[in-house]
């Protein structure tokens, strides 16, 4: 800041600094500070949290946004509010990434057998104990080699994916392997429903008769409603903004190892969530448990 000179003759003449600072509308702060070329505590305290905020940021592969930030640094024992993390992140010039629309690809079949909705669009998480509601979708992953087919099936209660499978089509055993790998990982104590849409994958006789040997209640949503299914659908928009993005891999093996990556090592574990207290799924997940 540019201190005025006449705040320095007024000083220099015995006249009183308080006085000047406030007819020109300058602090005394800053007039010391500019006097003795050294920062201010608040300018100081700014640095340091820009330090902390671009770790956190870093750490997030640059997905967090304020919000998340702001927890992760109060975790830390850092008392900070969340609009001068904004603030900050802004003079720094970070960002978080946001979510974008998704495409379908699971197709109705107007010959499907009737099924419940044994879920109703009640996706909050908790209270009741995990792998009691399951949900899932499809997504696609654009590689050079060709598409690569995500299934996955999500725990309503922690956010968790507790299952998940790839494969270069769209057929049944796609969504199939996805639920078996889900029962492998969780073995579930009582019965489970299996939340989904009404694509053909999901209503085949085929998938009926595997969720009845895993001991799974299938449930499903109105066609063509996404709110049917926002759980999946909201999974697949973070997946689309924090991994997917414009990348696109040379082959479906190495998209799958990103997934895989993703999926366990990041999002189960350590990706915090605004519906869990900003809490990861495994965090969540063992509370509940406790």
């Amino acid at each position: 800041m540019t201190v005025h000179p006449f705040i320095e003759a007024e000083k220099e003449g015995g006249h009183s600094v308080k006085r000047v600072c406030e007819l020109l509308k300058v602090s005394r702060v800053a007039f010391y500070a500019r006097r003795t070329g050294k920062p201010g505590p608040r300018v100081v305290r700014g640095a340091e949290l820009t330090e902390q905020i671009t770790a956190v940021h870093a750490r997030s592969r640059g997905t967090y946004g304020a919000p998340r930030i702001h927890a992760v640094l109060q975790r830390e024992g850092t008392v900070c509010g969340r609009r001068r993390i904004a603030r900050l992140m802004r003079a720094a010039g970070l960002v978080g990434r946001h979510r974008r629309r998704r495409h379908r690809t699971t197709i109705p079949d107007p010959h499907a057998a009737t099924r419940p909705d044994l879920v109703l669009r009640d996706f909050r998480p908790g209270p009741t104990a995990t792998d009691a509601r399951w949900c899932g979708d499809i997504i696609y992953i654009p590689t050079e080699e060709c598409w690569l087919y995500l299934a996955t099936v999500i725990d309503i209660a922690s956010r968790r994916v507790v299952g998940w499978a790839t494969a270069d089509h769209l057929r049944t055993e796609l969504v199939a392997g996805a639920l078996r790998a889900a029962c492998h990982q969780r073995c579930p104590a009582g019965p489970v429903i299996f939340h989904s849409g009404r694509g053909c994958q999901y209503t085949s006789r085929e998938f009926t008769l595997v969720a009845g040997e895993l001991r799974v209640r299938l449930s499903v949503g109105c066609t063509g409603q996404c709110w049917d299914n926002a759980l999946a659908e909201s999974f697949f928009a973070t997946l689309k903004s924090e991994l997917l993005g414009d990348r696109s891999w040379r082959s479906r093996a190495a998209a799958r190892t990103a997934v895989f990556e993703w999926i366990e090592g990041r999002y189960n574990l350590h990706r915090l969530h605004s519906s869990l207290g900003y809490r990861s799924p495994a965090d969540y997940g063992a509370a509940l448990a406790a």
